[in-house]
Parts: structure tokens; sequence; C-alpha cells
């Protein structure tokens, strides 16, 4: 079953190779979507895949991520499905 979710995640998670260790992750589970820093400190995913394979980067996510963040919570919800070719990192202008 295909799986559309918003997954926001806060704490120590900008400046720590966040955005580049999910787009790695969401990779190996085949997932796509994106993911980008939002300008209250937050990292902002959206994922698209299968049930498990998004399950599991909620899971990686709530464990904590990359080796240098920290995570203090996780905000998830469902979202409505768009197709994509790829996972990919969303730079702002504000923060790289």
């Amino acid at each position: 079953m295909k799986t559309a979710t918003k997954i926001q995640v806060y704490g120590k998670v900008q400046g720590v190779w966040f955005r580049a260790s999910t787009q790695s992750r969401a990779r190996e589970l085949a997932l796509t979507g994106s993911v980008q820093n939002n300008s209250d400190g937050s990292v902002l995913i959206y994922a698209y895949g299968s049930s498990d394979s998004v399950q599991q980067l909620k899971a990686w996510c709530e464990a904590g991520g990359p080796p240098h963040a920290h995570v203090d919570q996780v905000i998830v919800e469902d979202v409505e499905w768009q197709k994509l070719d790829d996972f990919i990192i969303i730079r702002s202008n504000n923060r790289s």
C-alpha cells in the first residue's frame, strides 16, 4: 500500500547534515519526496512510497536521524499523494 506522509522534525536538526542524510536514507528505502529546512529551525520531510518504507523513515527520524542531530519531537500527518521521480533536497533562500 502506498503512503504519503509529512514528517516535521524538531530539535538540533539543522547544520548536522540532516537533509543529506534524510535524502540518502529515503533513496535507500525507494521513497520519493523532499526535505527542507524551515525558518523555525525544524526540518520538513514529504515522503511518498510504500507504507513500510515510510514507516522506516519515520522510525529513523524518531531514533535521532544522523549522528550529530538531536531530535526532540517528530510530528507526522498524512498528506495527498504526489507522483515524483526522486527524493530531493529543497534549499531555501534564508537557510541552506
